[in-house]
């Protein structure tokens, strides 16, 4: 019995500028080499932003802040840093809570007042917004 087998194919395109001599290629796409060139630049003006934003000190409440904006990105509170949209994952919100949480339970007594009053004020407001976006997608 033959087996039939379909096979999707896929083409490969030489994108190099150069052949294996060292000598420009004359079926060479200018094109192609402008838009890789594009996105080059587009890539190097980001790593020049991100290079250019003086990064914060890390201490205990920097920490904390930067759990509590992941946790209002998952849930879609706050647009997402890397793509720009609000997108709501309740699953990875309650785990950046329950982290917080963790944190909490593990620090207690070791805190200054003012660490100790921020992470329980930000438990509570992200515990509150967890509950109410929990409810209105149980309630569609």
């Amino acid at each position: 019995m033959e087996e039939e087998r379909s096979d999707k194919g896929f083409t490969v395109k030489d994108r190099r500028i150069f052949s294996q001599d060292g000598e420009k290629r004359a079926d060479f796409d200018k094109k192609e080499a402008g838009s890789r060139e594009e996105t080059k630049g587009r890539e190097q003006q980001k790593e020049q932003r991100q290079q250019q934003v003086p990064l914060p000190e890390v201490n205990f409440s920097t920490f904390v802040f930067s759990l509590s904006s992941s946790a209002l990105a998952h849930l879609g509170e706050i647009p997402d840093p890397m793509t720009g949209q609000k997108k709501v994952d309740l699953a990875l919100a309650k785990q950046t809570i329950d982290i917080l949480g963790m944190l909490e339970e593990k620090t207690k007594g070791n805190l200054t007042s003012e660490e100790d009053s921020l992470l329980k004020s930000v438990l509570y407001d992200l515990r509150l917004r967890f509950v109410k976006k929990k409810k209105a997608a149980e309630a569609k």
